[in-house]
């Protein structure tokens, strides 16, 4: 048994690799201010309002089926951290993780519960613990890998792209149709449920807002029944552009290296 199986592995594991540094050869220089005008036509207005988010600076949320997740990424400090929590213990699964990256090193906090995690090893140990990641252990886990093209976690520019039929109902507010089939690639969507849902997968409705420099601030999804999945809303959150500040160092007395059961859970 692995995390990545679990779909929650490829939220966790944006964070985990030093990815930022390579995109951080502008760290120094002050950040743009963002344009007040905003495309009047809809589909434009959407495809810019991601802009602002591959500057790398900014906090965001989400919100799905069964999970709940958020974090920031400030390219200044060179910096992240994500913390997700995915199931419940009382029915088979629970993950609970706090992801912290900081230059070139990396912790990750983890609480696994329930029946599943049981008769895994090392599923229980370093409970409360920030476990330092090992560079030199974690560079070939496939799932442990940061695209340096993005320093978005939730690849929102995929999804808006996914876009079908857009409309402006209202001063920052758009609503449509998004074909998720065509964006399998963000981690704010599972795979098997983008599968089970077949053709209706190409036309779900969803709402978006922009903040009044353009800024996409909210991205709600809803999926139908799919499988054994129930009917849910996905909702992606963004603030803070260009004003966040950098993750923190976990406090010394909190922090043990990573034993290999927990490079064995990625893999």
């Amino acid at each position: 048994m692995n995390i990545r199986r679990w779909s929650v592995g490829v939220l966790a594991a944006t964070l985990l690799v030093p990815g930022l540094a390579a995109c951080n050869s502008d760290a120094a220089e002050p950040a743009a201010a963002p344009s007040p005008s905003t495309p009047a036509d809809p589909k434009e207005a959407l495809l810019a309002s991601t802009k602002e988010i591959a500057k790398g600076n900014f906090t965001f949320t989400l919100v799905g089926d069964g999970t709940t997740g958020g974090g920031l990424v400030h390219k200044p400090s060179n910096s992240a951290q994500f913390t997700v929590k995915f199931g419940d213990a009382s029915e088979d699964m629970s993950i609970e993780m706090d992801l912290i990256y900081i230059d070139s090193e990396s912790w990750v906090k983890m609480d696994l519960g329930g029946a599943m995690f049981a008769a895994v090893p090392g599923a229980a140990k370093n409970k409360g613990k920030y476990q330092h990641l090992d560079k030199t252990k974690i560079k070939d886990v496939k799932d442990l890998q940061l695209d340096p093209e993005t320093l978005d976690p939730l690849d929102s520019d995929a999804l808006v792209k996914s876009v079908t039929e857009v409309q402006k109902t209202g001063e920052g507010t758009y609503t449509g149709k998004i074909d998720i089939s065509a964006a399998t690639e963000s981690a704010a969507l599972d795979e098997e449920v983008v599968t089970a849902l077949g053709a209706q997968a190409k036309a779900l409705p969803f709402t978006a807002k922009l903040d009044p420099q353009g800024r996409l601030t909210e991205l709600a999804i809803s999926v139908p029944v799919a499988g054994e999945t129930a009917a849910h809303d996905i909702k992606i959150g963004y603030a803070d552009y260009g004003t966040g500040a950098g993750a923190q160092k976990p406090p010394a007395d909190k922090v043990v290296e990573a034993p290999a059961e927990t490079y064995e859970l990625f893999k």
